[in-house]
């Protein structure tokens, strides 16, 4: 069974995701996927750098993250680009990160921040994702970025909102509550899977 886990920012998805670890689940990070594929003279890092020029590099020809943010967060042709090279790049290494652990694991967790705005879940079986009310989300993201109200409305509203992902989820984990309760309802979760 392959799940692809979902959320949106400071929704609680990686720490959902670290709990499935903790628990025992079989879990890849697409994030990590990625930071790997972009590594210096890696195909997806001379696709970008191509695009984007050297002045996105850092001395140690890595790519700074923080300068690529800010021109795809302030323009959203920029954006569109970068998914079109990186999506497909980063989609393929999942599949055979996925094909590689089926034969260990019989449920494979894919932790996708961007799973529905990538067009991924033909890719699963099941969607599960955690969920918080939009004011839970602001506060939760003020405090972590240390940013205020205006800044954090702007990062939320970059993505699709989560009562719109809902309808693409058959788990939805609701956040809204504290960490405590949180893990039990990832260890009921990962209970249920195990049995189905």
């Amino acid at each position: 069974m392959k799940i692809g886990l979902t959320g949106g920012i400071s929704s609680g998805k990686s720490t959902v995701s670290n709990y499935l670890k903790e628990f025992g689940a079989t879990v890849i990070d697409a994030d990590q996927v990625a930071h790997k594929l972009m590594e210096a003279e890696k195909e997806l890092w001379q696709r970008i750098v191509e695009e984007f020029g050297e002045e996105i590099l850092l001395d140690n020809k890595e790519i700074n993250r923080q300068k690529l943010g800010k021109i795809i967060f302030n323009d959203h042709q920029a954006k569109e680009l970068l998914d079109e090279i990186s999506h497909p790049i980063i989609i393929t290494k999942i599949k055979e990160e996925m094909d590689r652990l089926a034969n260990i694991s019989d449920i494979i967790i894919v932790d996708v921040p961007l799973l529905i705005e990538a067009d991924m879940l033909d890719l699963f079986d099941q969607i599960c994702l955690v969920y918080v009310d939009r004011e839970v989300q602001i506060k939760r993201l003020m405090k972590r970025d240390e940013i205020d109200k205006e800044s954090a409305i702007a990062k939320i509203q970059s993505q699709i909102p989560l009562k719109e992902k809902r309808r693409y989820a058959n788990i939805i984990i609701n956040n809204n509550g504290s960490k405590d309760e949180l893990k039990i309802k990832v260890k009921k979760l990962w209970e249920d899977l195990k049995e189905d």
